[in-house]
């Protein structure tokens, strides 16, 4: 019965007459639904999966979007993977498949603005990525990853539906499969479109956006670098926000996928948290009117793209964490939008080596191993150097008390 209430909702929504800016109240309805127990945590190439998929459809189709997927609203496609128990077989090649959802608004315009979130997420962590110490038979509703990027997506198709007349660019509205599990979904799409890619002027992304703190206020937009209109816009419209801003197109999200074929991409995002890829991301800990901002300043920022010709491609450095590789992990999840000396930590993993050190969350790391850490780029730097079973001193502050531990690796 939630399903159908939440699907008639969205209906009721299209066909108000009245055009409205961002309605709070049609938010949190596509959140619980799609971060509930009864979807098992959206694990890709799963039956809840696919449920989810058809949900994000019928919003699309109550809207009146024309379907642009290789499958009506479907855009399916086949990946390699490490053998599941969901695997399937085709001529000896163990594949899985995945589904992205596509819909378009057509507003006679001659270039198109890409809005996505990818829609799956972890299931039972059945592939590994679990960051819980114990997840075994612990349904990762991921309702903050990314069920508010969902919600995002489907709100703003509503918006622009009912104000598409007054827009001069098309939209494509986009809900990606398999990006827990590399950016699959976007990869596929990019690689053989079902739009032309020559047509599309930039891609919006939103991932893990229900997590907006009231009193910081931190936003973070990366991908800024990827156009010369992005900071000085962008510098106009956020000023009820504290915005970090990173210029790198190349990101751990599906705008990925688009600046790597010349496309102009940002990517909006709340932070880090400690409920992340762990159970308890649940729909009760997203910030509803938070969020709410976050789209209305997206909207804000299309209609001033809307009043610029085409937007010019540029190529950024990739940032430094791209660039690192680990043989050993902390556990512990950095908070990217703290802006002091150190790395402060949002989140520390049961039983890795940093809990097992007595970190807390909230802690900040300013020396590891005899090295000064300012930044969590310092940090990645200097951790990159650890090898299994190294020990380091860690020099941290907490509650301004300058404190000290040892961590085994």
């Amino acid at each position: 019965m939630k399903k159908l209430f939440i699907a008639f909702f969205a209906i009721g929504s299209v066909l108000n007459t009245n055009a409205q800016r961002i309605n709070v109240d049609n938010i949190m309805p596509h959140i619980s639904y799609l971060s509930s127990d009864e979807l098992n945590g959206r694990r890709t190439s799963t039956k809840d999966e696919l449920k989810a998929a058809k949900y994000i459809a019928e919003q699309f189709e109550a809207m009146q979007l024309e379907a642009k997927g290789n499958k009506g609203y479907y855009y399916d496609f086949t990946f390699k993977y490490t053998p599941k128990v969901h695997d399937t077989t085709t001529n000896g090649l163990k594949v899985r498949k995945g589904r992205n959802v596509v819909a378009f608004l057509d507003n006679d315009a001659p270039y198109t603005v890409v809005i996505g979130a990818h829609y799956d997420h972890l299931g039972y962590g059945q592939d590994g990525n679990s960051l819980d110490a114990n997840p075994k038979d612990r349904i990762h509703n991921g309702a903050d990853d990314n069920a508010s990027g969902v919600a995002g997506v489907i709100e703003l198709a509503r918006y622009f539906r009912l104000n598409g007349i007054k827009e001069k660019c098309n939209f494509l509205f986009m809900t990606f499969s398999g990006e827990e599990l590399g950016l699959l979904g976007s990869k596929k799409w990019c690689e053989n479109p079902s739009y032309p890619l020559d047509k599309i002027n930039y891609m919006v992304n939103m991932d893990m956006i229900g997590r907006f703190n009231d009193t910081t206020k931190k936003l973070l937009i990366y991908g800024v670098g990827t156009s010369s209109e992005w900071i000085p816009t962008l510098d106009k419209l956020s000023t009820n926000f504290s915005v970090k801003y990173d210029s790198a197109g190349v990101g751990p999200s599906d705008q990925t996928s688009f600046y790597l074929k010349d496309i102009p991409v940002l990517h909006f995002f709340t932070g880090q948290h400690s409920d992340y890829h762990k159970p308890t991301d649940d729909a009760n800990k997203i910030n509803i009117s938070g969020e709410a901002q976050i789209l209305e300043l997206i909207v804000d920022l299309v209609y001033q793209m809307n009043e610029k010709p085409k937007l010019t491609f540029y190529k950024t450095a990739s940032s430094e964490s791209t660039k690192i590789s680990f043989k050993v992990t902390m556990g512990v999840m950095p908070d990217y939008a703290f802006d002091g000396k150190g790395m402060r930590l949002d989140g520390v993993t049961d039983g890795k080596p940093a809990s097992k050190a007595g970190l807390e969350q909230g802690d900040i790391i300013i020396e590891l191993g005899g090295k000064s850490i300012e930044s969590v780029q310092d940090y990645m730097k200097i951790l990159s150097a650890y090898q299994k079973g190294d020990n380091a001193q860690v020099i941290f502050l907490r509650n301004s008390q300058r404190m000290d531990t040892q961590v085994t690796f």
